[in-house]
């Protein structure tokens, strides 16, 4: 569909655009990505002709570019910048209209019935209609970014070439946008070439990105190749966080701001448990970063309350998260900021461990109930019921996780609340088999994400090893004291 082949271009004497060479596909939703002034604008200018090229060549549908007359080109390719001006009081239903200029013919140019047609479809897509009579000085400039984008799309290009189409625009109106010109380009093949200066909506929407920096390409692929670490932060100079959108396959980015946390002072310390019969609460004075299986803040999140509340073994509810959640209301205590789980063991019998070395602190908190014991191996021969869960496990780390030490670390802290189940003799009151915990057991890794790198917690190395045995030091005495209750 286009062919760049190594053009050359720019202002006075200075190239802006140096030997860039690429190809667009029809249908194709393309992003061109990069830091200010390294060529974005003025690449899109050779493109559709505005600025001379000074070598290479740009082909269209086989045919190059000077090949188009001015109205054959308007037919084939729209373009939208990223500033428009208007000095004429026009209104939007005029300025949508202009768009039509290439298929009118004649001295005088009278719009026709398809060209009126296409400008009413045109206004309705881009939510235009009421507004169509209003002035465009009466509009908001993301308004008047919204009229333009009509007028070009009343073009009925092959190609539309946008600089920044989102700019001034909120939130809801980028995501219409966005989406009506990504449907056009698989519905309608039309072919899209825009310029982001945002990598997140770029990766969500283009197919594939072209990144530029000073005038040259640096990579041109999928955004999963294009959004890469160590390569955007050369290019923008930034320390940048890149990771999976959770929701979708593109890439996501995050910038991370130069500013630090105080790394001397250590945060996780025991005298952040308060334990009464109603609940264990823990309050940190930072948010820490979580991964949990938790009732309410579940997944991976950001919390500083934690909150493990008792219920009777007989507690049923449909909707467990609005329990919580009205619990956090009685207690004032902020919902976007608490982690909720359930138990059903007596909570001041709950078991604590805690160690302490240079830049890094472990508090590891558990409670266990032994009611409802199973062996995994076996659940499928119970009943589902919809029970709490009695063995609650919590680990806090003062240090800096990488995902897979969260993940690793999971695996960690069940093998040895295994283990303590084992060393105790729990069975399974229906297979008399090793119990391996409870029906719906719960387990929550918080970290500071300060201080101490910790890549890695699998069961041989230092968090891992000290993780999996004060769990199982706190799993086994919580579990004994259940046991002694019991008696009494």
């Amino acid at each position: 569909m286009i062919q760049v082949k190594n053009i050359t271009g720019g202002y006075d004497k200075s190239p802006i655009v140096d030997h860039v060479h690429f190809q667009v596909n029809r249908g194709e939703f393309f992003g061109v990505v990069g830091p200010n002034g390294s060529g974005k604008t003025t690449l899109i200018k050779l493109l559709n002709g505005v600025l001379p090229l000074w070598e290479g060549e740009v082909i269209i549908d086989r045919q190059p570019l000077e090949y188009y007359g001015r109205k054959h080109l308007a037919r084939k390719v729209a373009t939208l910048p990223q500033i428009q001006q208007s000095f004429f009081s026009y209104n939007v239903y005029e300025t949508v209209m202009m768009g039509r200029y290439a298929y009118q013919s004649g001295f005088i140019k009278q719009p026709n019935e398809r060209d009126k047609e296409v400008t009413e479809k045109v206004l309705e897509k881009t939510g235009l209609v009421d507004m169509k009579f209003l002035p465009l000085a009466h509009l908001s400039g993301g308004e008047r970014q919204r009229v333009y984008l009509a007028q070009a799309l009343a073009q009925e290009p092959d190609i539309l070439l946008l600089d920044e189409p989102t700019n001034h625009l909120d939130f809801s109106y980028q995501k219409q946008l966005l989406d009506e010109l990504k449907q056009l380009s698989l519905t309608n093949h039309l072919t899209v070439v825009s310029i982001f200066h945002d990598l997140n909506i770029a990766s969500l929407y283009c197919d594939r990105l072209l990144l530029i920096d000073q005038g040259q390409i640096t990579k041109v692929g999928k955004p999963e190749e294009v959004m890469q670490k160590p390569l955007l932060e050369s290019i923008y100079h930034s320390s940048i966080d890149v990771h999976p959108n959770p929701t979708l396959s593109s890439p996501q980015m995050n910038l991370l701001p130069n500013y630090f946390l105080d790394r001397t002072k250590t945060t996780i310390k025991s005298e952040l448990v308060e334990a009464t019969e109603e609940k264990v609460l823990v309050r940190t004075p930072q948010l820490l970063k979580t991964f949990s299986s938790a009732v309410m803040g579940g997944g991976f999140g950001w919390y500083r309350n934690f909150i493990n509340y008792h219920v009777d073994k007989s507690f049923h509810c449909e909707f467990p998260t609005q329990f919580m959640i009205e619990k956090c209301q009685q207690w004032e205590l902020p919902e976007h900021d608490t982690l909720a789980m359930m138990t059903a063991a007596y909570l001041p019998d709950y078991s604590e461990r805690y160690f302490k070395a240079e830049g890094m602190s472990i508090l590891i908190l558990v409670t266990a109930g032994l009611g409802n014991a199973v062996d995994v191996v076996h659940g499928d021969k119970r009943v589902k019921e919809h029970q709490p869960g009695t063995v609650n496990t919590w680990v806090f780390i003062d240090g800096h996780l990488s995902e897979q030490a969260f993940i690793q670390g999971i695996v960690t802290a069940t093998e040895a609340k295994t283990q303590a189940f084992s060393t105790c003799g729990i069975k399974d009151p229906l297979t008399n088999t090793s119990a391996t915990g409870t029906s719906t057991d719960s387990i929550m890794i918080a970290s500071t994400q300060t201080g101490r790198q910790l890549e890695y917690a699998g069961p041989i190395t230092f968090l891992g090893s000290k993780v999996g045995q004060m769990i199982y030091e706190a799993t086994k005495e919580a579990i004994e004291r259940y046991m002694e209750r019991m008696k009494t």
